[in-house]
């Protein structure tokens, strides 16, 4: 194995860990109210969790930022432009989640316009809303010390505050509720002290192995031209994140206007675009710290080669999918739900689901790519033209293809966000060495 693949997996593996822990928080607390007693318990978690979900994926810029800016100070070996990075972005999460916090009952009764539960999901999702914000420091703050870790070549430390916030998380929780007597309060609660408990665990594993930056002076951490760059950057993330939110809100509630049976089939199949996504972002994350690192270091054959490597990974990871998907798909499926209806009615859309590796691998290469080469104007442009590809194509042809034209929509919307992206690519590269 080549240098260059040894350094893709000693990122990515990590990474890879840590994206698989997350959604284990979130089944955590399922798992525990659904043994409460009552539905609506459940139900509260759901839309509770829901609201945090896009609260929390809006402003991952934090994370995304912060990488590849730091990853191009790492090749330069500034350092004090590392401790710089490092205090804009966890002071800028704070910043966020501090509002968040002060704006939380006008934020919940937005919500609610959207979301219609009953009236008793409605309280206990409020109990839980209230109680888990108050995270939002931390799980923000956190978010600027991911993506610092990532740019600083070091996915180790994600991965290890990951699988410990879990653990935080089932321990806290049932002990609250079994032991404690609470109920959505008891796994709110776990919730908070998990975020808070991996929040400064990241920070305590920062003082340990790069307390050294503290040397440096903060002299010049609000200059006017990196203040300008670092929130350029940002701003394009969100507005990015913002066209990638709206297409997968759109896609569930599409298939939701057409029943409850095209609603589960398409949730299910979407859980295999998730696995493959889980996988892929990994290698983004690599893409991320190499590629920022070799711009830093003003070293384009090595960032070439990263480029080739990804590409290289990225593709036997659409065999292996694609592969595992045509021969075990359906008894994935059969994992997920025990209803004949539904595992019957998704083989008419299983060949949509068999195209998301071939057609989405370019795309999460490219992004990670992009996000190191701080290229976030040409990400934008490319989820912006996706987008509109998306509801262009569903608009166009939901009368006469129904739901196939829901999936068309949305692996041209995969595909179209690489192939743009492989258009601008030549340009970035160009600009990063200029």
């Amino acid at each position: 194995m080549k240098a260059i693949d040894r350094e893709i997996l000693r990122i990515a593996l990590p990474s890879i860990v840590s994206n698989i822990t997350v959604p284990l928080l979130g089944l955590v607390d399922v798992t525990i109210v659904g043994h409460l007693g009552s539905p609506a318990y459940i139900g509260a978690i759901a839309v509770g969790g829901l609201l945090f979900n896009i609260i929390y994926w809006i402003f991952g810029f934090l994370r995304m930022g912060t990488s590849g800016m730091t990853s191009q100070a790492y090749g330069r070996q500034d350092q004090p432009e590392m401790l710089r990075l490092l205090v804009r972005a966890v002071g800028l999460g704070v910043l966020i989640a501090v509002l968040l916090v002060i704006l939380q009952v006008p934020i919940a009764q937005g919500a609610f316009l959207f979301i219609h539960p009953t009236e008793e999901i409605r309280e206990l999702a409020t109990t839980y809303f209230r109680i888990c914000i108050w995270g939002a420091p931390a799980m923000l703050g956190l978010y600027g010390l991911t993506g610092w870790y990532i740019g600083m070549q070091n996915s180790r430390i994600p991965m290890a505050v990951a699988i410990t916030q879990n653990v935080v998380n089932i321990a806290a929780s049932l002990s609250f509720v079994y032991w404690g007597g609470m109920k959505v309060e008891g796994v709110a609660l776990g919730t908070l002290v998990a975020q808070w408990a991996g929040f400064l665990m990241a920070l305590g594993l920062w003082f340990r192995h790069y307390g050294y930056l503290r040397r440096h002076s903060l002299q010049g951490l609000w200059q006017r031209e990196a203040m300008a760059r670092f929130f350029g950057v940002n701003r394009d993330i969100f507005l990015r994140t913002l066209c990638l939110v709206a297409v997968t809100m759109f896609f569930t509630s599409a298939g939701a206007a057409q029943g409850e049976i095209i609603l589960a089939v398409n949730t299910l199949l979407m859980q295999l675009f998730t696995l493959f996504s889980y996988i892929m972002d990994g290698f983004a994350y690599a893409g991320e710290a190499l590629s920022g690192r070799y711009i830093g270091a003003r070293n384009p054959k090595a960032f070439q080669d990263t480029v080739r490597h990804l590409f290289l990974w990225g593709g036997m990871m659409v065999l292996l999918f694609t592969g595992m998907y045509a021969l075990g798909g359906n008894a994935f499926l059969g994992l997920l739900t025990d209803e004949p209806e539904v595992i019957a009615a998704s083989g008419d859309y299983f060949l949509w689901a068999l195209l998301i590796p071939v057609a989405g691998m370019a795309a999460f290469v490219w992004d990670g790519v992009f996000i190191g080469a701080t290229a976030t104007r040409g990400m934008l442009m490319a989820m912006a033209a996706a987008a509109l590809c998306f509801f262009g194509l569903y608009y166009g042809l939901r009368e006469l293809w129904g739901n196939h034209a829901l999936w068309l929509a949305f692996v041209t919307y995969l595909a179209m966000r690489g192939v743009v992206q492989t258009g601008l690519a030549r340009g970035v590269r160009r600009k990063a060495f200029a």
